[in-house]
């Protein structure tokens, strides 16, 4: 494809080139020597192009990467629109304003990830979603619907929830009481642990696939071990974690992790807001609610005493009215 493109960009700039200039002896000369420089050579490769080009097959390439994944070739791949078309029939709720944009940026990602031929879930890829879920929607106002939301991307997605959660517990119940120093050698292959044998399987997939929830998952394994929560403490074991035990790159994963905590600060000072509110709100509740107890005991003591004041004159009258007779 290169090289046949090559040739016609070549032809293209000669016949442009042929059409502006006056013909010259000079010119002619310096094209004939070209193509006696290129050779038989050049022809033989742009033929072997062309060949290749008109005999081309999908995932038929003599490639490892065909030979994995030439089978899926032409296999219909679920659109964005389709999942999202799912998760909403899932949902039957309408999702609240705020959170509109954050759950079509969920949808859209995770499906991206999940219909890669490349994707394989593992217990580390599934401790991150959930880590995700739960940090976006912890503050969600009906706490109902956010299970919903949940079950309803799962959903969508192919996926089993209960099977998700095992797997992170899975990974979660082992990391109790474990050190980052454990953790390291577990993803380095060492041992049989779930997390070692997730780390084996990558090391030995060349076309093994990063994504954000993977990384989130080293991040709550992270939280788990007791490493201190910041972004400057978590970068530089993430980059040891990835590079150094599991033999992948780091910088995507380091990206995500900055993400995850720059959303995190967010979310925290925002819940800081509501809660402030929140104390606001019920101060003036309880003030409207003391105003109108005062309230109500001034009018009664104005009713009471308004009383008094009829049936004394009633009873005034009364008397006039005796001495009179």
């Amino acid at each position: 494809m290169l090289v046949r493109n090559a040739a016609l960009i070549a032809l293209a700039f000669a016949a442009n080139t042929n059409a502006f200039t006056a013909p010259s002896t000079r010119t002619a000369f310096s094209r004939n020597v070209a193509v006696n420089v290129m050779g038989e050579g050049y022809d033989q490769g742009l033929a072997k192009a062309v060949e290749n080009e008109a005999t081309y097959e999908a995932g038929a390439a003599d490639t490892e990467f065909a030979k994995r994944f030439g089978h899926l070739a032409g296999k219909k791949v679920k659109t964005v629109g389709e999942s999202f078309a799912e998760f909403t029939e899932e949902l039957g709720h309408s999702v609240n304003a705020l959170y509109k944009n954050m759950i079509t940026d969920i949808v859209g990602t995770t499906h991206l990830i999940t219909v890669n031929a490349r994707f394989q879930r593992d217990g580390v890829w599934s401790l991150g979603i959930l880590t995700a879920l739960d940090l976006l929607l912890k503050n969600y106002p009906e706490q109902d619907i956010a299970k919903d939301i949940v079950s309803a991307l799962f959903k969508s997605m192919g996926m089993d929830e209960a099977e998700v959660r095992a797997e992170a517990k899975a990974i979660e119940d082992w990391a109790q009481g474990k050190t980052k120093d454990d953790i390291s050698a577990a993803l380095a292959g060492e041992g049989d642990s779930p997390i070692a044998s997730i780390a084996k399987g990558a090391k030995g997939d060349d076309f093994w696939m990063y994504s954000r929830y993977f990384g989130l998952g080293l991040v709550r394994v992270m939280d788990i071990v007791g490493v201190e929560m910041d972004k400057d403490e978590v970068y530089p074991l993430m980059e040891e974690w990835m590079s150094t035990q599991m033999g992948k790159s780091h910088l995507t994963a380091c990206s995500d992790s900055d993400l995850y905590f720059r959303i995190k600060a967010k979310l925290d000072m925002m819940e800081t807001m509501m809660k402030e509110i929140e104390i606001r709100e019920k101060k003036r509740m309880a003030e409207r609610l003391e105003e109108k107890a005062e309230a109500a005991i001034r009018q009664a003591e104005r009713d009471e005493l308004l009383k008094g004041e009829i049936a004394a004159e009633k009873k005034e009258k009364e008397e006039k009215e005796s001495v009179e007779a």
